[in-house]
């Protein structure tokens, strides 16, 4: 089987297990979706749901956070830990959405990657949930699931997982295949745990398994 054939059997399986692939960071703008994503890094994606509220109750525009003290944001977000950094990050990349694309959130990779705080994996979450382009977010789930799937080997670089697998997964199919990726890692091919290859659906072609 080679990789293309096997990468087509996990998504087709996937989608029956998980109908709705959906990312797990709640926002209804496209910025509002930058900031959160900054502050999912080393932090959870339900941790980040709930201090985003409060975040966006006192700055609710993009130009708001841009006019933020830093000291004053990260008050807010210090339980995303790193929250100096963040703080800072969060401030200069609505800064320079207000002052370079008046509030309008790029839909290219070039320009994303110029936002502060933005890297290849936000800028493909945003390209793939806000504006339907072909995505691979390369996060510790599908970093962990290619791996043990043998889709790529012993790699842990995000930059080089993502640019092994747009070579096997058709373009139309990454976006949601990482969102699943997330919800079978969280449920079933676990990181803090041993993974239980007894319930999962793609135990039969997983070099990992267990499950003999």
């Amino acid at each position: 089987m080679t990789k293309k054939e096997k990468v087509q059997i996990i998504i087709e399986r996937l989608k029956r297990e998980y109908p709705i692939a959906e990312c797990s960071l709640n926002y209804e703008d496209a910025w509002v979706l930058l900031v959160s994503v900054r502050l999912a890094a080393q932090c959870t994606d339900a941790r980040v749901n709930q201090i985003m509220p409060g975040l966006l109750d006192k700055y609710s525009t993009v130009e708001a956070l841009a006019d933020a003290p830093v000291d004053k944001i990260e008050e807010i977000v210090r339980p995303c830990g790193l929250g100096n950094s963040k703080a800072r990050d969060i401030k200069a990349c609505m800064m320079m959405l207000r002052d370079e694309y008046n509030c309008v959130v790029p839909d290219t990779m070039e320009e994303l990657l110029k936002l502060p705080g933005v890297g290849r994996k936000s800028a493909n979450l945003v390209l793939g949930d806000v504006y339907g382009k072909p995505a691979i977010v390369t996060d510790t789930h599908c970093i962990r699931l290619s791996n043990r799937l043998g889709l790529v080997k012993n790699i842990k670089e995000p930059g080089k997982v993502e640019k092994e697998l747009w070579k096997i997964v058709p373009p139309s199919e990454g976006n949601d295949l990482c969102h699943r990726f997330v919800l079978h890692g969280r449920d079933v091919c676990t990181a803090r745990t041993n993974p239980y290859c007894d319930k999962c659906v793609l135990n039969d072609i997983c070099p990992s398994s267990t499950v003999k």
